[in-house]
Protein backbone atom coordinates (compact mmCIF):
# COMPACT_ATOMS: atom_id res chain seq x y z
CA UNK A 1 0.00 0.00 0.00
CA UNK A 2 1.21 2.82 -1.46
CA UNK A 3 0.77 6.93 0.85
CA UNK A 4 -1.53 8.59 -1.65
CA UNK A 5 -1.19 11.54 0.62
CA UNK A 6 2.40 11.62 0.17
CA UNK A 7 2.41 11.73 -3.31
CA UNK A 8 0.19 14.67 -3.79
CA UNK A 9 2.44 16.39 -1.07
CA UNK A 10 5.45 16.07 -3.15
CA UNK A 11 3.95 17.34 -6.35
CA UNK A 12 2.74 20.69 -4.88
CA UNK A 13 6.05 22.26 -4.16
CA UNK A 14 6.68 21.70 -7.92
CA UNK A 15 3.10 23.68 -9.09
CA UNK A 16 3.67 26.31 -6.14
CA UNK A 17 7.36 26.88 -7.65
CA UNK A 18 5.57 27.46 -11.19
CA UNK A 19 3.12 29.84 -10.00
CA UNK A 20 5.66 31.79 -8.20
CA UNK A 21 8.30 31.67 -11.19
CA UNK A 22 5.21 32.95 -13.21
CA UNK A 23 4.80 35.92 -10.71
CA UNK A 24 8.40 36.38 -10.84
CA UNK A 25 8.55 36.78 -14.48
CA UNK A 26 5.56 38.89 -14.51
CA UNK A 27 6.82 41.49 -12.56
CA UNK A 28 9.94 41.43 -13.54
CA UNK A 29 8.49 42.32 -17.47
CA UNK A 30 6.11 44.86 -16.11
CA UNK A 31 9.41 46.39 -14.06
CA UNK A 32 11.91 46.30 -17.39
CA UNK A 33 8.76 47.41 -19.56
CA UNK A 34 9.22 44.46 -22.17
CA UNK A 35 5.66 43.37 -21.40
CA UNK A 36 4.62 46.84 -23.72
CA UNK A 37 5.91 45.58 -26.78
CA UNK A 38 4.41 42.09 -26.79
CA UNK A 39 1.66 41.73 -29.66
CA UNK A 40 -1.38 41.32 -26.85
CA UNK A 41 -0.24 44.54 -25.51
CA UNK A 42 -0.21 46.53 -28.54
CA UNK A 43 -3.59 45.42 -29.42
CA UNK A 44 -5.28 46.26 -26.34
CA UNK A 45 -3.93 49.74 -26.02
CA UNK A 46 -6.88 51.62 -27.21
CA UNK A 47 -8.94 50.19 -25.36
CA UNK A 48 -6.43 51.19 -22.24
CA UNK A 49 -6.37 54.70 -23.19
CA UNK A 50 -10.24 54.20 -23.17
CA UNK A 51 -10.10 53.48 -19.27
CA UNK A 52 -7.94 55.58 -18.65
CA UNK A 53 -9.69 58.53 -20.10
CA UNK A 54 -12.85 57.30 -18.31
CA UNK A 55 -11.24 57.36 -15.13
CA UNK A 56 -10.02 60.87 -15.41
CA UNK A 57 -13.10 61.70 -16.49
CA UNK A 58 -14.67 60.19 -13.30
CA UNK A 59 -12.12 61.94 -10.98
CA UNK A 60 -12.95 65.29 -12.64
CA UNK A 61 -16.70 64.54 -12.23
CA UNK A 62 -15.73 63.96 -8.41
CA UNK A 63 -14.05 67.12 -7.88
CA UNK A 64 -17.03 69.36 -10.06
CA UNK A 65 -19.50 67.62 -7.60
CA UNK A 66 -17.65 68.31 -4.70
CA UNK A 67 -17.28 72.16 -5.96
CA UNK A 68 -21.11 71.78 -6.53
CA UNK A 69 -21.91 70.97 -3.16
CA UNK A 70 -19.47 73.25 -1.29
CA UNK A 71 -21.36 76.03 -3.73
CA UNK A 72 -24.61 75.01 -2.48
CA UNK A 73 -23.90 75.18 1.16
CA UNK A 74 -22.47 78.58 0.94
CA UNK A 75 -25.70 80.22 -1.19
CA UNK A 76 -27.84 78.36 1.47
CA UNK A 77 -25.66 80.32 4.57
CA UNK A 78 -26.05 83.27 2.64
CA UNK A 79 -29.50 82.99 2.13
CA UNK A 80 -30.40 82.75 5.76
CA UNK A 81 -27.68 85.52 6.51
CA UNK A 82 -30.23 87.85 4.07
CA UNK A 83 -33.45 86.40 5.18
CA UNK A 84 -31.54 87.76 8.66
CA UNK A 85 -31.49 90.70 7.66
CA UNK A 86 -34.79 91.04 6.03
CA UNK A 87 -36.78 90.46 8.73
CA UNK A 88 -34.25 92.51 10.99
CA UNK A 89 -35.04 95.77 8.08
CA UNK A 90 -38.41 94.96 8.02
CA UNK A 91 -39.18 95.42 11.92
CA UNK A 92 -36.99 98.45 11.77
CA UNK A 93 -39.30 99.90 9.17
CA UNK A 94 -42.62 98.74 10.81
CA UNK A 95 -41.30 100.63 14.25
CA UNK A 96 -39.89 103.69 12.17
CA UNK A 97 -43.42 104.13 10.08
CA UNK A 98 -46.09 104.05 13.05
CA UNK A 99 -47.90 107.48 13.60
CA UNK A 100 -46.47 108.60 16.54
CA UNK A 101 -42.86 108.02 15.09
CA UNK A 102 -43.20 109.87 12.61
CA UNK A 103 -44.83 112.87 14.36
CA UNK A 104 -41.79 112.76 16.37
CA UNK A 105 -39.36 112.93 13.74
CA UNK A 106 -41.56 115.90 12.10
CA UNK A 107 -41.19 117.61 15.24
CA UNK A 108 -37.31 117.11 15.63
CA UNK A 109 -36.89 118.54 11.66
CA UNK A 110 -39.15 121.42 12.70
CA UNK A 111 -40.51 121.43 8.98
CA UNK A 112 -43.73 122.96 10.43
CA UNK A 113 -45.93 119.93 9.76
CA UNK A 114 -48.31 118.54 12.49
CA UNK A 115 -50.01 115.77 13.50
CA UNK A 116 -53.77 115.99 13.09
CA UNK A 117 -56.18 115.81 16.09
CA UNK A 118 -59.06 116.12 14.19
CA UNK A 119 -60.21 112.23 13.70
CA UNK A 120 -61.14 111.66 9.93
CA UNK A 121 -64.51 111.57 8.92
CA UNK A 122 -66.20 108.94 6.28
CA UNK A 123 -67.62 110.65 3.08
CA UNK A 124 -71.00 108.60 2.11
CA UNK A 125 -72.62 108.97 -1.32
CA UNK A 126 -75.34 106.98 -2.86
CA UNK A 127 -74.15 106.13 -6.37
CA UNK A 128 -77.52 105.12 -7.47
CA UNK A 129 -79.16 108.16 -6.72
CA UNK A 130 -76.62 110.61 -7.93
CA UNK A 131 -76.13 108.61 -10.93
CA UNK A 132 -79.73 108.54 -11.80
CA UNK A 133 -80.17 112.42 -11.24
CA UNK A 134 -76.97 113.07 -13.54
CA UNK A 135 -78.41 111.19 -16.25
CA UNK A 136 -82.43 113.40 -16.45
Amino acid sequence: MENKFKKENIATPSKVQKKESKIVSSMASVVSGSFLSKETTTRNFPFVFFLAFIAVCYITNGYYADDQVRKVINLTNEIKELRTQYIVVKDSLVIKSKQTEVAKVLALKQTGIVESVVPPKKILINSISTNAQNIQ
